[in-house]
């Protein structure tokens, strides 16, 4: 027996959702199933609506800041949840994670200079390379056996090569859906420490490491990689809040804080949103029970996917450590990138993100997300496993 309400259809057309309503713009027929961008489809936790609906019918909505209570909620979720108590000091807010990775690469280096990442990767990684003037370097990840692992040596030779000066670190992983151990980060961080580098970790999908597997978030590694780090979280994955502009960035060194800051005012941002405020402090003060409910559905339909998967000559599954977006390996169906969109837009009538989007180590997967009601998910596996038994007739 649930508390909370997973299964509910929430229509979301004709509300200016990206999610669902950007299909038409971009091609795709009013019957197929969007499950691509990283929001969800189920209402936040009870705790933010009654929250937002309280301050609402306060009625004024004027420049806000972090109070202390709300600085407590913060620090207080992610030492319950991640063994790891920020200090208030350290806490830059910030309109959201990609927003902050901007301000970074403007922070910390100059036009012209390398910024390395890990392919295949979230895109905007690259976007706020490029489109702030700087270079990307790239460190693709290793897939073996149909895992992903680190390439240190790689790695270590681009930094050598580009004199890169900033990494952006995804933990975990999307795409990948790795949940980076302690090991593995330490490892990567003594790279970096010993090339002067500074590490960018965008943490926003912290909350979401599955049964068996645990986030570590990296300035809680030490203080000397701690010292070198800027660590990007937010509640936007977690209680399906993006819509709401907040984020919570961790920077521990005061040298580096103040860099941030400085180019982030440059921005002509310094206030976050009050709704965003106490949506944030509400789920982190009572959300818990909703967010360990919500877990086990995801668990449910990655559970469903597998099945499906598992009935599907050619694509495979990439075992799935943290995030809720699994990543299906496709190449076994022998199309190119084109085919598979084919398949799976035209054939399963499914809106996925394919993989080339994360670069071009991303060719011949495709990105899910499982953030619905199991429903839809049901019939997006069933859309998606018909599609390919035709293609193998």
């Amino acid at each position: 027996m649930t508390k909370y309400d997973f299964e509910t259809i929430i229509d979301r057309r004709g509300t200016g959702c990206l999610k669902w309503d950007a299909w038409s713009r971009r091609g795709h027929a009013p019957d197929d199933l969007p499950l691509w961008v990283a929001d969800m489809d189920f209402k936040t936790a009870p705790a933010a609506i009654e929250a937002l609906a309280e301050r609402v019918q306060h009625g004024v909505f004027g420049y806000t800041m972090a109070t202390d209570g709300y600085c407590e909620a913060v620090q207080s979720w992610f030492e319950r949840r991640h063994g790891w108590r920020p200090e208030r000091e350290w806490l830059v807010m910030t309109p959201g994670v990609v927003f902050a990775l901007a301000v970074a690469v403007n922070a910390f280096t100059q036009p012209g200079d390398h910024v390395i990442i890990q392919p295949p990767v979230y895109y905007p990684f690259r976007l706020m390379i490029q489109d702030n003037g700087r270079k990307m370097a790239a460190s693709p990840l290793l897939y073996e056996n149909g895992r992903y692992t680190m390439d240190y040596e790689g790695f270590e030779r681009q930094l050598e090569k580009t004199g890169a000066k900033l990494f952006i670190l995804c933990n975990p992983h999307n795409p990948v859906g790795r949940a980076w151990t302690a090991d593995e980060l330490r490892r990567i961080g003594d790279i970096c420490l010993r090339h002067g580098v500074t590490v960018v970790a965008d943490e926003i999908h912290a909350d979401f490491a599955r049964p068996g597997f645990k986030h570590v978030p990296y300035a809680s590694l030490g203080e000397r990689y701690a010292r070198h780090a800027v660590v990007c979280t937010a509640p936007s994955k977690t209680f399906n809040l993006a819509g709401l502009q907040l984020s919570n960035i961790f920077i521990p060194d005061p040298d580096l804080r103040a860099a941030f800051k400085r180019a982030r005012n440059r921005t002509g941002y310094d206030e976050p949103s009050v709704l965003g405020i106490t949506a944030t402090q509400a789920c982190y003060e009572r959300g818990e029970e909703w967010l360990d409910e919500l877990k086990k559905v995801l668990d449910g339909n990655y559970a469903v996917l597998q099945a499906a998967v598992d009935r599907m000559p050619g694509v495979s599954l990439v075992p799935l450590e943290s995030t809720y977006l699994p990543w299906l390996d496709c190449r076994g169906l022998g199309l190119d990138d084109a085919g598979i969109k084919r398949l799976v837009e035209q054939d399963a009538k499914l809106w996925l993100d394919l993989g080339t989007m994360f670069g071009p180590e991303g060719s011949g997967f495709v990105r899910m997300n499982l953030a619905s009601p199991k429903a839809l998910i049901e019939q997006a596996c069933h859309r998606l496993e018909q599609a390919v038994a035709k293609l193998a007739k």
